[in-house]
């Protein structure tokens, strides 16, 4: 499979530069802290992101509920009718 730009499994050369190929480092900004710290951090990355989500208003978050509800309700109503018409075909073939 390929991109625009060439082979997604064989990388062009050119994407190689010479910092590229320095030793890893190791730890960075988590490997200084402990696990409170590392824990902190994720909460506010957590809390970050959160900020970033676009709530649905209060109109749509009703909305949005009164579809589920219905469509459960006939899912509900689907499923019952259906496990009727089993037991019945079962009792008659049966008996």
């Amino acid at each position: 499979m390929t991109d625009a730009v060439g082979s997604i499994d064989m990388p062009d050369a050119e994407d190689e530069t010479p910092e590229s190929k320095k030793k890893p480092r190791k730890g960075g900004k988590r490997g200084k802290k402990g696990p409170l710290g590392r824990l902190a951090l994720f909460y506010r990355q957590i809390v970050a992101e959160l900020r970033k989500v676009v709530w649905p208003t209060r109109s749509q978050l009703t909305t949005y509920t009164s579809v589920v509800i219905v469509f459960v309700v006939v899912m509900i109503g689907l499923v019952t009718v259906i496990d009727f018409g089993f037991a019945r075909a079962v009792k008659y073939v049966f008996g």
